[in-house]
């Protein structure tokens, strides 16, 4: 299973990073490869590439503001929740998501 994503949050500082590190750990628990893409106050970090994105089985936005680049994923499922979810229960987030689109691994 292979996911992309982008996670951002109002501020763009904790939130961001805390989601970003929480569904990571998460898909690794799963073993599931994992590429997240933060936006926040200092930019875009670890940008997701073209092939990236190509490759992913969904793009996952963990996301509580609009972000940039959602061009890139015409054509891939996307899914978008809040930061808090993410954080909250992310383990319980992908196994939801991955069993929803009928996705096996």
């Amino acid at each position: 299973m292979k996911i992309v994503g982008i996670a951002a949050c109002t501020s763009g500082i904790a939130h961001t990073y805390i989601a970003r590190e929480k569904i990571m750990k998460a898909a690794q628990k799963l073993g599931y490869d994992i590429h997240m893409e933060t936006q926040g106050t200092i930019g875009t970090e670890n940008a997701l590439t073209p092939e990236d994105i190509k490759e992913a089985d969904f793009v996952l936005l963990a996301v509580d503001i609009k972000v940039g680049g959602r061009e890139r994923f015409k054509g891939k499922k996307v899914v978008e929740v809040d930061t808090n979810t993410a954080i909250k229960a992310p383990t319980q987030l992908l196994e939801k998501v991955v069993d929803k689109l009928g996705l096996t691994e």
